[in-house]
């Protein structure tokens, strides 16, 4: 008998509150790194009903209307009267930031600004240390276009979708909170076979009809997604599709629950197909390498697979605070590799290839931007936008020239 195996994994939308307070840590950050891209930034915010309160470490030339972003975000998700929980112009907005500790910037950079300034790439790169320990992972499969687990990539398409039809109208009485969840039947070879189920949970209008709502829903946002996402080979003849499954959403956001900066890092990764190394991404500068290596951990990786040298892999990558050289790089194919080529000689093709020191990643990745607000909701992989550096596969010929070279030349591994 066939094994059976499903796996699931859920998205959230813009207007989910621990989404919210993601966006507002990002647009801070962006709003900095624009006025002073060297800004080093380390913005947490947490919402309630009613309040927002934005706390953390800023070291930076600019100067960022803390009010005035938070308002712009809230209001741009959605949230614009209290009858529906939150309303912008009139939340309460707290801040308590103060400046990054010395100690850790003196672990992140050894170099004075003039010195830096006169400094050699070389110089640059081996002064400026990581921002705190840590392990960071990366992860690609050739089972999407976006070399992205399936569960995960079509949950985040659905849930962009489905704010795309409030935004527009297309389907009305719709409010910003929102999930959706897909499990996928995978065969015993690991190969995606069929759509097992659909959820589809959003925030609405009072009075309306479940049954009239999942009409919409199938209608608008589920059957197009499927159509525009899952592979052909994937059997959807009888998924079942949810909405809603208690009944009435009225009350959503923050008016409902809590939400934080940082809380939904399994949304914001791989959906639980790949490891995680526990830090979150928004609202931290690139110097803090819970982000910026884990952006690099993935270039890796989908190089890797899009390079035909495995079809699924995972790289980890691990750093010690104010030391530039990673502790350790490790690279899981799974068992994955191409005929010909083993794990051993990929992970040394990607030492060769990719310089994973904090300001070599800054550099080669153009992270001094600002660029994430854009990744605070659906996920910050798999996604095509251009900014979004670590998702180009720029280093495939390299690394296939690096591997025939160690195929040639084993001594050299």
């Amino acid at each position: 008998m066939n094994e059976r195996t499903l796996i699931s994994a859920e998205s959230v939308t813009e207007g989910h509150p621990d989404k919210v307070c993601d966006q507002i840590s990002d647009a801070i950050l962006d709003d900095l790194l624009a006025q002073d891209p060297h800004s080093h930034v380390a913005v947490e915010t947490a919402a309630t009903k009613g309040q927002f309160f934005i706390f953390g470490e800023v070291t930076s030339e600019g100067y960022s209307d803390i009010q005035s972003i938070v308002r712009n975000v809230v209001r741009s998700i959605g949230y614009t009267s209290s009858d529906i929980g939150l309303d912008a112009d009139s939340c309460g907005v707290v801040v308590s930031l103060s400046e990054q500790s010395p100690e850790i910037n003196q672990g992140v950079s050894r170099l004075s600004a003039d010195a830096e300034s006169a400094a050699s790439r070389e110089e640059r790169y081996e002064a400026q240390g990581a921002g705190d320990q840590g392990v960071m992972f990366g992860y690609a499969s050739d089972e999407t276009d976006a070399y992205m687990p399936l569960p995960v990539h079509l949950a985040h398409r659905l849930a962009a979708r489905l704010a795309q039809v409030r935004h527009e109208g297309i389907v009305p009485h719709l409010r910003p909170d929102g999930k959706t969840q897909v499990t996928i039947e995978y065969d015993e070879a690991g190969n995606a076979v069929r759509l097992d189920t659909v959820l589809v949970s959003t925030q609405h209008d009072p009075g309306i009809s479940q049954e009239w709502l999942r009409d919409e829903l199938d209608q608008h946002v589920v059957r197009p997604t499927l159509a525009d996402v899952l592979p052909a080979s994937v059997d959807v003849s009888d998924y079942r599709l949810l909405t809603n499954p208690t009944g009435s959403f009225v009350l959503g956001g923050p008016a409902a629950d809590a939400g934080l900066t940082g809380r939904k890092i399994i949304v914001d990764t791989y959906g639980g197909a790949a490891h995680h190394g526990g830090g979150a991404f928004s609202g931290k500068d690139p110097s803090k390498v819970d982000r910026s290596a884990a952006y690099a951990a993935r270039w890796v990786a989908k190089n890797i697979v899009a390079a035909g040298l495995a079809k699924r892999v995972e790289v980890q990558v691990a750093y010690a605070i104010g030391v530039a050289d990673p502790v350790s790089i490790n690279v899981d194919t799974y068992g994955t590799e191409a005929p010909g080529v083993t794990r051993e000689q990929i992970q040394a093709a990607v030492r060769e290839v990719f310089d994973l020191r904090p300001a070599a990643i800054v550099d080669e990745l153009n992270l001094l931007r600002p660029i994430y607000a854009t990744t605070a909701a659906y996920g910050h992989f798999g996604r095509d936008i251009p900014e979004l550096t670590w998702e180009h596969t720029d280093r495939v010929d390299a690394l296939q020239h690096a591997v025939q070279q160690l195929r040639e030349n084993p001594s050299t591994m």
